[in-house]
């Protein structure tokens, strides 16, 4: 095929993954004149970790808040965020192209395919005390979607995360979640409507025992999905790359497996890789990763081994903050094969994160990076910050959900599975010094934690750790609790507490890229005919600024790889 070498399929375009990132390549490329187009995923179901997340995607101007009226900037997002990310982190070019286009990638997806979103107005940036910050409309998530509209493809999607469904079968959306898990007012017509909906869908009963509703980060990707079915765009499940194939510094296709067959793949414009992370590769993570660190910990897909990463090192790509990930506290439930984000829980008041030694380190509302970084940075073989408990109270019991623990209305104790607590995962106790003894933490640390805890819910003020202070800290706070919403006491026995471990969502660090994410060699030169969009890429928001901060830049330049590759020029 006037290269020299064989290849048992050729394309224009091959993207390598099935994430938001992957699907918007390909269905960029191919709007965009390339209409070749072919979508290879490592694992028997397509979505990635996007879709087991929440599907929040962090475009600032987008068109969803603009047409909500949402006062914004791109002036004003670029100021908040050069406050939390030095030019040495993520260079002027990358930030600015993702700026520019992140609004654009948004109208074209919505002009051109099924994509739809909802502005969420009031789940503000995780920063909200910088300038330039706003208090919501940066944030977008997904309108949920009917899984009946993929037709069979429905079967092979991956589902978001059981914590985002309503009883373990119906899809919530995060604006649902908010007012479900917390039990604020209204929530019980939010769950009757849902349920309702779900009974009442009799033909779907037959055929799935989850909603035919799909919401968050499997809706998101469903959307992209049927666009992809739209237009005939294969997507190849159970098919893992083995090698970037190339010759004189030139990408010219790739080598996978399918089948038991090993096949060689010809892009004749160009290789997207959008196959994230290496979070459960253990090796990887001992290499790059802070201790403590164990890829049980993490909520990513568990396809996601670093096998772009490990091209791009062979292929001499410049490398970048390998040693970071999306931090977030998550909840191993026994009997459960994949990790809870802890996210809204430790939020709420009543309830504190503890140390070996009985001891706060960190604020529990701020966001779920920020608290995870902290942790990093205090934890010491002197100073251990692993294991961590939650730690509340039979107040907090009655009122909140914790992980997998429905609230004492609905899941009293009696009804607790016993393995959680056989296998140190929770326990239970009627005094603080022995729900110590039970967790292995220091008693007279514990007793007197809890006790400022206690005084600072009297007072409203945190004054060790300032939690409640910030409008995002407030966003999961409960209104109801006065004078501040993050900070209520601990005084009603019996105790409680459960396991929380420092894991993540997926790793941080990868391929350099410019401004059209094409990779950069450590020489300085491009990779002739190589991108990189998503979690195997350099982050453009390693400080996580606001919900979605992942899937909006792998959006992002999973468009500018499009106009890259075809040449296509904007209107």
């Amino acid at each position: 095929m006037g290269d020299g070498q064989e290849w048992d399929y050729s394309y224009d375009v091959v993207v390598v993954g099935s994430g938001n990132g992957g699907l918007t390549a390909a269905l960029c490329c191919y709007e965009m004149g390339a209409r070749d187009v072919l979508v290879v995923e490592k694992s028997d179901l397509y979505g990635g970790t996007s879709s087991i997340s929440g599907g929040g995607v962090w475009i600032p101007c987008n068109r969803y808040a603009q047409a909500a009226g949402a006062a914004d900037s791109l002036e004003a997002a670029r100021v908040y965020l050069r406050q939390l990310i030095t030019d040495e982190e993520v260079p002027d070019y990358q930030l600015d192209a993702y700026l520019e286009n992140g609004p654009k990638m948004v109208e074209f997806l919505h002009q051109r395919t099924r994509a739809r979103y909802t502005t969420l107005d009031c789940y503000p940036d995780y920063y909200t005390n910088l300038d330039g910050a706003m208090e919501g409309h940066r944030s977008m998530e997904p309108e949920p979607f009917n899984a009946d509209e993929l037709g069979e493809e429905w079967r092979r999607l991956r589902r978001t995360h059981p914590m985002m469904h309503l009883a373990g079968v119906i899809g919530i959306t995060q604006l649902e979640a908010a007012q479900l898990v917390g039990q604020q007012p209204g929530w019980w017509k939010i769950a009757a409507r849902l349920g309702v909906a779900y009974l009442l869908d009799l033909p779907w009963r037959f055929k799935d025992r989850y909603h035919r509703r799909l919401a968050t980060g499997c809706a998101g990707v469903a959307r992209l999905r049927a666009s992809l079915l739209d237009r005939d765009i294969p997507l190849w499940l159970s098919t893992p790359m083995t090698r970037v194939i190339d010759s004189d510094g030139k990408v010219l296709g790739i080598e996978v497996e399918r089948g038991g067959e090993r096949l060689r793949i010809q892009a004749r414009r160009g290789v997207v890789l959008a196959a994230g992370g290496f979070e459960h590769n253990q090796a990887m993570r001992e290499q790059y990763l802070p201790q403590p660190t164990d890829h049980r910990w993490s909520a990513g897909t568990r396809d996601n081994t670093g096998d772009a990463i490990s091209e791009g090192l062979r292929l001499g790509a410049k490398m970048h903050r390998l040693d970071e990930a999306w931090w977030c506290n998550t909840i191993s439930v026994p009997g459960e094969t994949q990790p809870r984000l802890s996210i809204m829980e430790k939020s709420y008041p009543g309830s504190i994160v503890v140390n070996p030694a009985g001891e706060r380190f960190s604020n529990e509302s701020q966001n779920y990076m920020a608290f995870q970084q902290e942790t990093f940075r205090k934890h010491s073989a002197a100073n251990p910050c692993h294991p961590a408990w939650q730690v509340f109270d039979a107040n907090f019991r009655a009122r909140y959900f914790v992980g997998p623990l429905y609230n004492s209305k609905f899941m009293p104790d009696w009804a607790v599975p016993k393995r959680f607590e056989e296998e140190g995962f929770f326990a239970r106790a009627e005094s603080i010094s022995e729900l110590a003894d039970k967790i292995g933490v220091d008693a007279e640390g514990l007793t007197a934690t809890v006790a400022k805890m206690n005084a600072y819910a009297r007072s409203g003020v945190d004054e060790d750790l300032k939690r409640g202070e910030s409008a995002y800290d407030r966003y999961y706070g409960d209104p109801r609790v006065s004078p501040n919403p993050c900070l209520g006491a601990i005084e009603q026995a019996p105790y409680y507490a459960i396991r929380i471990d420092p894991g993540d969502f997926g790793t941080q660090g990868g391929m350099v890229i410019d401004a059209n994410a094409r990779v950069c060699h450590e020489d300085g030169h491009t990779i002739e005919g190589l991108y990189a969009i998503g979690n195997c890429s350099a982050p453009t928001l390693p400080c996580y600024p606001g919900p979605g901060a992942t899937l909006g830049p792998a959006m992002t330049f999973a468009y500018q790889a499009a106009k890259s590759i075809t040449g296509y020029q904007e209107p």
